[in-house]
C-alpha cells in the first residue's frame, strides 16, 4: 500500500485583533474573497474568518480568529513565522503600487529560490510575502473584489517555519509527511509536497539562539496540510503516532475534517481533508456574506450575534450582515 502523504498546504490560521480592520485588509487591500464567516467552533464568542479564492479551494485559504482585546504576540522560534502568497510575475508592479497607495511599508522585490519576493506585514504585524511565480496562472484568481482577476493573489505559496533545532522537524517532514528536499539558500531549506510548486512548499529556517515565539495577535496559530480523504487522514494519524507524537482524533470542522499535533519544534500542525468544502451551507455566489453557524450553535444564534461585533465587507453598507 502506498504510504499516506500530505498534498500541500490546506490553510493557515492566524490571530488578529479588530475584526473589521482584518476584513478591510484581507478582503479590501489584498482583494481576497471572504469565503466563510463563522465562529471559532471551540469558542463561539469569537469570529472565524476564512479568506481565499472564489470557492475556497484548499491551498488558497488564510483564516483568522479575531480577538479584539487580545494581547500582541511575538514572532519567533517554534512558529510559522511567514505566510507567503503567490502572484503572477506580471503583477509585481501592480502590487508594489497598491501597497504604496495603502500606506503599507514593504521590502523588495528580492530574489529567493529563483523567485521575486515582496515582504510586508498586515495591520496586526503578521509577516506576509507576495511571491511572483510563473506557475501562478495554473491557479485561479478571484476578480470579484477590488483587485482585477489577472492581478489577484493565487493562493498560499509557502509557509516558513522558524526552528531552533531543525533536524527532528525535517525528519518528520520527509520521513512521515512525505515532503522531499528542494534546496537550501543560506539558513533556509525548502521542501515540497505532492506535485510541488506554489501551495505545496514549506521553508524551514534554522534560527538557533533567536527568541521563542509567543502566541497572540499578529502571529500564526497553526498550519494545516491537505489530505485527500478521511481514510488517508486516519492512515497518517497512525504514522504520526509511530513517530512518537501525540495527535488528536478526527474532529468535524464542518467544511473539512481535522487532526492536530505539534511537530518536534513546537509548531502546531493540522491535517485537513479537501472535502466537503465551503459550499455545503450556502451557495457559491454568496459565500461569506452571512454568519454561518455549526448545528450545535444554531439554537444560540441570537445570543452569539449579540456578542459578536458587526462587520461588513468592503463596499457593503455598514451594519449589513454580521
Amino acid at each position: 500500500m502506498t504510504p499516506p502523504r500530505v498534498h500541500g498546504i490546506h490553510h493557515v490560521t492566524a490571530i488578529a485583533g479588530d475584526p473589521q480592520r482584518n476584513v478591510d485588509f484581507y478582503a479590501g487591500v489584498l482583494g481576497l474573497r471572504m469565503v466563510k464567516r463563522t465562529v471559532n467552533f471551540d469558542d463561539p464568542a469569537t469570529y472565524h474568518f476564512y479568506y481565499g479564492d472564489e470557492v475556497g479551494t484548499p491551498g488558497s485559504i488564510l483564516t483568522f480568529f479575531p480577538w479584539p482585546q487580545g494581547r500582541s504576540g511575538r514572532i519567533g522560534v517554534g512558529q510559522v513565522a511567514v505566510t507567503s502568497f503567490t502572484i503572477a510575475p506580471g503583477a509585481t508592479g501592480y502590487w508594489l503600487e497598491r501597497l504604496m497607495q495603502h500606506g503599507i511599508p514593504f521590502e523588495g522585490p528580492a530574489s529567493r529560490f529563483d523567485e521575486r519576493v515582496i515582504t510586508f506585514r498586515d495591520r496586526d504585524g503578521l509577516m506576509l510575502e507576495l511571491v511572483a511565480h510563473p506557475a501562478a496562472d495554473a491557479r485561479p484568481g478571484w476578480g470579484g473584489g477590488p483587485v482585477p482577476a489577472e492581478m489577484a493573489i493565487r493562493g498560499v505559496h509557502t509557509v516558513a517555519l522558524w526552528e531552533d533545532v531543525a533536524d527532528a522537524t525535517t525528519g518528520l517532514l520527509t520521513g512521515t509527511l512525505g515532503f522531499r528536499l528542494v534546496g537550501t539558500e543560506g539558513t533556509v531549506t525548502r521542501y515540497a509536497a505532492g506535485d510541488g510548486g506554489p501551495g505545496a512548499l514549506v521553508d524551514v529556517r534554522a534560527t538557533a539562539g533567536f527568541v521563542a515565539g509567543v502566541g497572540g495577535v499578529g502571529t500564526v496559530h497553526h498550519v494545516a496540510w491537505r489530505m485527500e480523504s478521511d481514510a488517508e487522514e486516519e492512515r497518517m494519524r497512525v504514522e504520526v503516532e509511530r513517530a512518537g507524537l501525540q495527535i488528536t482524533p478526527m474532529i468535524d470542522r464542518q467544511y473539512f475534517h481535522s487532526m492536530y499535533f505539534r511537530e518536534p519544534g513546537g509548531v502546531l500542525f493540522e491535517l485537513a481533508t479537501d472535502a466537503p468544502g465551503f459550499a455545503i451551507d450556502e451557495p457559491v455566489e454568496s459565500l461569506g456574506e452571512a454568519l454561518k453557524l455549526p448545528p450545535q450553535y444554531e439554537g444560540a444564534r441570537a445570543q452569539i450575534e449579540r456578542r459578536l461585533p458587526p462587520v461588513h465587507l468592503p463596499g457593503a453598507p455598514v451594519g449589513e450582515g454580521r
